[in-house]
């Protein structure tokens, strides 16, 4: 294994005062700047009949706090993905996890238009099943399919194919407008009530995540060696699958579909602190929230006083790195 160039010690001691900053950063800018005399009062003394308070309370406090859980959902789900699979282009955007979850709430919306903030996140987590079930199984039979370039394709292809049958669902039975909520993710419109609900799926899942550190490791090294070590491979490629579908499932049903997160994360962070993911789990978790809610905090300032969808952001950052993976690394497998 490869020596640490940072001991993760130091991101867990800055973890606090930087997600402490970013949160007050998150509330203060936006359309309109609050004073801090505002944002303090809000916090402490909070004044139901003050707009500016209400704005707080129930837009920029749940926009800050779902970016930062969506950001560490998003990352610890590429970082499984890319140990368990050994690509480095794996990520729930691109292996079609989270076109799965859009296809799902899509007909969610169609057959059950009043469904509650529960039966929304399970249908997203049906979906994320079903996306990564299509692209899994047909990289299996394809020849060379598991090939890291050839499975982003698959994956590529697969995403888009969904994405399209829910655009084209939703246009045929005019809900539309309904859902374009989940095609084109927007923090700034999340509801406090569905964070409250994907919390014990998002504690499972990462608690889960964490159980998998040490076999997730093991298998980074290949199927090979993981058996040759004793490791039941199967069994910790279902639970690692079942960790992303839920962490991906409740974050789309949380605030749709946010690419990028997931590639670039888990890759910023092994640089970081090694290939030991009993490190890159919990480091890529704080790494992916405060990236996520950084992109958000510039989105609002890229085309001000509009804002940027949050996916155009994480693209600036995503794309040109995609595209060095695949120039440089495109053949390769994660190391």
């Amino acid at each position: 294994m490869r020596s640490s160039r940072l001991h993760p010690s130091l991101i867990f001691i800055a973890a606090p005062f930087v997600v402490i900053i970013t949160i007050f950063l998150s509330i203060l800018y936006g359309a309109k700047d609050m004073e801090l005399s505002t944002i303090t009062a809000a916090l402490f003394h909070f004044d139901p009949d003050s707009i500016d308070q209400q704005i707080i309370w129930h837009s920029r406090l749940p926009r800050v706090v779902g970016a930062l859980l969506i950001g560490a959902f998003l990352a610890v789900s590429g970082a499984l993905m890319q140990g368990m699979t050994r690509n480095i282009l794996a990520s729930p955007s691109i292996m079609g996890v989270s076109d799965g979850s859009v296809v799902m709430i899509t007909v969610c919306m169609i057959i059950l238009p009043n469904t509650t903030p529960l039966g929304m996140v399970l249908y997203s987590l049906l979906g994320s099943a079903v996306g990564a079930g299509i692209v899994f199984a047909l990289a299996w039979l394809l020849p060379g399919g598991m090939a890291p370039v050839r499975m982003a394709i698959l994956g590529t292809i697969v995403g888009t194919f969904l994405s399209g049958a829910a655009e084209a669902a939703a246009a045929y039975f005019q809900i539309s407008q309904n859902v374009s909520f989940w095609y084109h993710a927007r923090l700034h419109q999340i509801d406090p009530v569905m964070i409250r609900t994907i919390l014990p799926f998002g504690l499972a899942g990462l608690i889960l995540a964490l159980l998998l550190a040490r076999s997730i490791t093991v298998l980074s090294m290949g199927d090979e060696v993981a058996a040759g070590l004793g490791q039941r491979t199967l069994w910790v490629k279902v639970l690692t699958v079942l960790t992303v579908v839920i962490l991906t499932g409740i974050s789309v049903a949380l605030a749709g579909k946010i690419a990028f997160v997931g590639l670039l994360v888990p890759h910023i962070t092994r640089y970081l602190v090694g290939i030991d993911y009993k490190w890159v789990l919990p480091c890529s978790a704080i790494l992916g929230g405060v990236f996520l809610a950084w992109c958000d905090i510039l989105s609002r300032f890229i085309n001000s006083p509009f804002e940027t969808p949050i996916g155009v952001v994480t693209a600036i950052f995503g794309v040109p790195f995609f595209l060095y993976l695949i120039k440089t690394r495109g053949g390769k497998q994660l190391a």
